[in-house]
C-alpha cells in the first residue's frame, strides 16, 4: 500500500541520491577530481509540507521529518527552516540537503572504492600518456565502462605511439593479452584513443574510421586478382592464378581482352577465347582492380548481374576506368529470362552518371519497378548459349584500341 507520503510531492533522501547520481552518470563529479578542482558543497533544495499541510497531515509529515533526521545522521548535512502553523504552531523542517566533502558524496553513492580505482588509472597514464590522460579526464564515465579492458587499451596506446619501423600488421602488435580479436572487438574506442594520441602524421585522415589499419597505417588484407588465360599460352605451366593485385604490374603476354565476372561457376566455365583473359570480380570491390595500369590499354569487358547495384558497379569501374564496355547487361537480355528472374532485396537508387544511355534506361526501369518490384537477373541464371552468342558478336565486332573513336563512353551530362 502506498504510503501518503509517497503521494505527495514532498523530496526524500532516496530523490536527492537519485539526483546525486544522475550527475555521477554524466561524469561531472569524476572530471571536477581529475581536473582537481576544489570541492564546492553541494546544496539540493528540498521540497516538503507546506504550513497547511502540517495539522492536516501530520503522521505523515512525522514521517517525512524522522526520514530526514535519519538521513542527517549518516551522510547529509540537513539544513532547516522554521515553517509556522496556527493549529500546532512553528516547526523546524528539513529545507536543504547538503554534502560538504568529496567523501561524504562517494560514501552516499557507494563508489568510493570505483572513485580509487579511476584515480589509479588516471595517474598510470598522467605520467606514460598525457593526452591520454586530457582523454580519460573528459570522459571518466566511458574508461570505467572499460575498467576491465583499460589496462590492455593503455598498453596498446602506448605500443603504437612509442613504435618505431616499418609498417605492420595488427598481428605484429606485441602487447601482452592483446590480438587481433581484442583490437577488432575494440576498433571504435582505439580508433577515439588514438586520434586524440596520435601525432597528425600517424593517421590517414582520408581513410574511413571503419578501416582501422589504412587509418592508422598498418598494413591491411592484400587485394587479389584471381584470373584465367582463356587461350592457349598459359603463364609458367598454369592456366589459372590468384596474385597480389599491387604486384600485378604487367598484362600476361598476348592479352588484348579482359573480361571481369561476378559469378565464380561463370569465371570457371567461361569459353576459350583467343589472346583473352578472365578475372573474377569481387562486387563493389572491383574497383580495386583500376590499379592494374595496363588494363588502360586492353580491351576491358564487365558483366555483372542484372539488377540496381550491378549497373552501380559497372558504374565505379566505368568511373576508374572509362573505356569499360559491358556485355549481356541489355534490356533484351532481361527479358528472355523472365522465368529465371528472382528480387532484389535492397535495390540502390543512386545516380549513375557513366552508365551508356541503354544501360542508364535501362537502370532507371529497374529503379522504377517497371518489370515488378525488385527484378533481378543473377549472371549465373543466364543461359549459356546467350553467353556463346555474345562473346561471338563481340569477336566479330570491329576490334577497336580502348581509347579510339571506336568506344564513345558513357552519355555526356
Amino acid at each position: 500500500m502506498t504510503s501518503p507520503t509517497a503521494r505527495r510531492a514532498w523530496t526524500t533522501p532516496a530523490d536527492v541520491t537519485d539526483r546525486l547520481r544522475r550527475r555521477w552518470l554524466r561524469g561531472d563529479f569524476l572530471t571536477a577530481l581529475a581536473e582537481q578542482h576544489p570541492f564546492e558543497p553541494v546544496c539540493i533544495p528540498l521540497s516538503g509540507p507546506k504550513p497547511s499541510e502540517l495539522a492536516r497531515d501530520f503522521d505523515a509529515v512525522r514521517a517525512w521529518v524522522h526520514a530526514w533526521g535519519a538521513a542527517g545522521q549518516q551522510l547529509l548535512r540537513i539544513e532547516h527552516r522554521r515553517v509556522g502553523g496556527r493549529v500546532i504552531g512553528t516547526n523546524d523542517l528539513p529545507h536543504r540537503a547538503w554534502v560538504d566533502h568529496r567523501e561524504q558524496l562517494w560514501g552516499l553513492l557507494g563508489v568510493t572504492s570505483t572513485v580509487h580505482r579511476f584515480q589509479t588509472l588516471l595517474a598510470s597514464a598522467q605520467v606514460a600518456i598525457p593526452e591520454l590522460a586530457a582523454w580519460m579526464t573528459a570522459h571518466p564515465m566511458k574508461v570505467l565502462d572499460l575498467e576491465a579492458d583499460w589496462e590492455r587499451l593503455h598498453q596498446t596506446v602506448r605500443w603504437i605511439l612509442d613504435y618505431q619501423g616499418p609498417a605492420l600488421y595488427l598481428r605484429q602488435i606485441d602487447v601482452p593479452g592483446v590480438d587481433t580479436k581484442f583490437i577488432e572487438g575494440h576498433r571504435a574506442v582505439l580508433t577515439t584513443l588514438l586520434e586524440h594520441c596520435l601525432p597528425a602524421d600517424q593517421i590517414d585522415t582520408d581513410a574511413p574510421r571503419t578501416s582501422f589499419p589504412d587509418r592508422f597505417r598498418f598494413l591491411g588484407k592484400p587485394a587479389y586478382a584471381r584470373f584465367r588465360l582463356l587461350g592457349d599460352t598459359p603463364v609458367a605451366g598454369f592456366s589459372e592464378l590468384a596474385v597480389r593485385v599491387a604486384e600485378f604490374t604487367a598484362s600476361p603476354p598476348g592479352i588484348t581482352t579482359v573480361f571481369i565476372v561476378e559469378n565464380e561457376t561463370t569465371y570457371l566455365a567461361f569459353p576459350s577465347l583467343p589472346g583473352s583473359m578472365v578475372i573474377l570480380g569481387g562486387g563493389y570491390a572491383v574497383t580495386r582492380l583500376a590499379e592494374l595500369g595496363w588494363l588502360r590499354d586492353k580491351r576491358l569487358v564487365y558483366w555483372g548481374d542484372l539488377d540496381t547495384h550491378g549497373f552501380a558497379i559497372l558504374d565505379r569501374l566505368r568511373r576508374l576506368l572509362p573505356h569499360t564496355e559491358s556485355i549481356l547487361m541489355d534490356r533484351s537480355t532481361l527479358t528472355a529470362h523472365r522465368g529465371q528472374w528472382v528480387k532484389e532485396s535492397k535495390p540502390t537508387r543512386e545516380h549513375l552518371p557513366s552508365l551508356t544511355a541503354e544501360e542508364s534506361d535501362l537502370y532507371q526501369s529497374l529503379v522504377d519497378d517497371d518489370f515488378g518490384h525488385g527484378v533481378r537477373l543473377e549472371q549465373e541464371r543466364v543461359r549459356f548459349s546467350a553467353v556463346q552468342t555474345a562473346l561471338a558478336a563481340l569477336q566479330d565486332s570491329s576490334s577497336q584500341p580502348p581509347h579510339d573513336e571506336g568506344w564513345s563512353g558513357p552519355p555526356r551530362e
